[in-house]
């Protein structure tokens, strides 16, 4: 089976600079802010859905109207990630991932400044709409622009750590948006937070994503791309038609890695408070406590399978990864009825950590495209896979919760865990790493 060149003939090296540091962090710090940024807007859905629509109409309406402006983001997902992903294969990497940002931070400030319906009318939700597209269209394409631009700047032999740590980032920005909702809860009454303090999450989360665009303008170039430009490497065809001819391997086996990564953040962490709750009565206030120290297992997850996937192979940690979230599943799920707090508690813990597979993820879809198409590779089998999958996954989910079984998301979880071994098999088998 062909292999291909992963890097484009850059300056190896075999230790990570301080400049790799740098680049690490504040790529890190802004795909957190971004998820803050995309995440917060769920905690406030009910205040934005009285205050940006007519009071006459319903609440059932204008929560779905709410949740419809949500939505809009994950819809415009594909279609940013391609655009940008396009331009950052053709004009550079650290254009786009600074204009990712900006893109993100913007609309955040401006969510909350926005003037609500009683103020302009129907000219709010509208505004309120366009925020969450230019929104959609930055998260788009700022995941699969730190992952290249990452990869392509640090050692060969460290592209597994980098990465843990760049998805950790993410599940980070989850956490940190889930802490700030809690914060103001604390802080403020109901009414007050209803009035004005909703703004305060949106305010301080497009500052700090500026500052973050600020201090990305200090970054340079990958020297994979420079490399390229150098010996005039780019693609003389359009990306994605390259990408599409050439790479359909990799387009399938990235859309079922991100399929998998996809079921370990929304069902294993974002929808876990929910199931604890609702169906088998745990406090609500354990049950975030719980959600939270899992995010944090899982970011330490990401970066120990990092480590591990550096030493021994991607292919192999992640089809060990997933066999591990399968049979960790199972024991989670079967003790939630009969088993004490404490060892639910324990188990939540163990799968949070080995649901960290998901760092190798963004590895994976580095190994698999060439420099020339590897922004608009892994921008296309991520950004289509979820939006195909990240939109459907809950309800399923709930449905199989609410008619198969209490613990129905196992058979939605284990499944998933065992398609995502074969994919890793199939993937170690074509690429050798």
């Amino acid at each position: 089976m062909s292999t291909q060149p992963i890097m484009a003939a850059a300056p190896e090296k075999k230790l990570l600079t301080r400049e790799d540091t740098r680049t690490l962090g504040l790529s890190s710090l802004g795909g957190a802010l971004e998820f803050y940024d995309f995440v917060i807007y769920v905690f406030y859905a009910k205040i934005i859905s009285e205050l940006f629509f007519p009071s006459t109409l319903s609440p059932f309406w204008a929560m779905l109207n709410t949740y419809g402006i949500f939505a809009a983001g994950y819809l415009f997902r594909p279609l940013g990630g391609m655009v940008m992903a396009h331009f950052g294969d053709l004009v550079g990497r650290k254009r786009l991932f600074a204009l990712s940002i900006m893109m993100m931070a913007v609309p955040t400030l401006i969510i909350g400044l926005l003037p609500t319906f009683h103020t302009i009318g129907y000219v709010a939700p509208l505004l309120l709409l366009l925020m969450r597209v230019i929104q959609g269209v930055a998260i788009g394409g700022e995941i699969p622009a730190a992952w290249t631009f990452v990869s392509e700047h640090v050692p060969d032999r460290h592209i597994g750590l980098a990465n843990g740590f760049l998805t950790a980032g993410l599940s980070l920005g989850i956490l940190l948006g889930s802490l700030m909702a809690l914060s103001i809860a604390k802080i403020y009454t109901p009414d007050v937070i209803h009035d004005w303090a909703w703004r305060i999450p949106f305010i301080i989360g497009g500052v700090f994503g500026l500052i973050t665009m600020y201090l990305r303008s200090y970054l340079k170039e990958t020297p994979v791309f420079k490399a390229m430009q150098e010996r005039k490497q780019l693609s003389e065809v359009m990306p994605i038609k390259l990408l599409v001819s050439q790479h359909k391997t990799g387009i399938v086996l990235g859309m079922l890695f991100t399929w998998f990564l996809t079921g370990c953040i929304v069902v294993l962490i974002l929808a876990m408070p929910q199931l604890l709750t609702s169906t088998f009565a745990f406090d609500s206030v354990l049950a975030f406590e719980m959600q939270s120290l899992a995010i944090v297992t899982q970011m330490l997850g990401c970066i120990v399978f990092g480590v591990l996937s550096d030493k021994v192979g991607c292919g192999r940690m992640l089809g060990i990864g997933a066999l591990l979230v399968a049979v960790m599943s199972v024991v989670f799920y079967t003790s939630l009825a009969h088993q004490s707090t404490q060892t639910v508690f324990a188990l939540y813990m163990l799968l949070g950590l080995v649901s960290g597979t998901v760092g190798i993820v963004a590895v994976a879809m580095v190994r698999m495209f060439p420099p020339q198409v590897r922004f608009t590779g892994i921008s296309f089998a991520y950004n289509v896979s979820y939006a195909i999958v990240g939109g459907l996954t809950l309800p399923f989910v709930h449905w199989l919760n609410s008619v198969v079984s209490p613990i129905g998301a196992v058979y939605y979880v284990v499944p998933l865990a065992l398609m995502a071994c074969v994919t890793a098999f199939m993937f170690h088998r074509r690429y050798r790493v």
